[in-house]
């Protein structure tokens, strides 16, 4: 099966060979795991709590998803990697305004560290393009 790569400008690339920010198969979009790093310097962390953060990541979801062709209620799967599960409620408080009616399926995971210090979390997701239904 042939793939198409997609990106935004909301979530750069890395450099290349590293990895794809959204690959397309068929009708499915594969997003990568998204942190919080800066569009502008990848250096850069933005937010200090893991509502800032996930506001940040769920923008770049939207970014790479719309860009594939679909939208947020496309997604069916995300995974997400806390590092201070404790505070997922700030997660939740800000997947609320990304999301509504039927939620997609969805993993919490606590790791130990992510990429750097200051990210708290790492969101990846599985997009339908078309929509949910069968």
């Amino acid at each position: 099966m042939s793939f198409r790569r997609v990106t935004s400008p909301l979530a750069p690339e890395p450099a290349p060979g590293m990895w794809s920010n959204c690959l397309v198969a068929g009708n499915v979009a594969y997003i990568s795991g998204m942190t919080a790093r800066s569009a502008a310097n990848a250096e850069q962390v933005s937010g200090d709590n893991e509502y800032e953060q996930a506001r940040l990541v769920f923008g770049k979801i939207r970014g790479l998803v719309e860009a594939a062709g679909g939208t947020m209620s496309d997604i069916v799967k995300l995974t997400i990697f806390v590092t201070r599960i404790a505070n997922r409620d700030q997660i939740w408080k800000a997947r609320q305004e990304f999301f509504s009616g039927d939620f997609p399926a969805c993993s919490l995971v606590e790791v130990r560290s992510l990429a750097k210090p200051d990210i708290y979390l790492e969101i990846e997701g599985v997009a339908h393009l078309g929509g949910k239904s069968a």
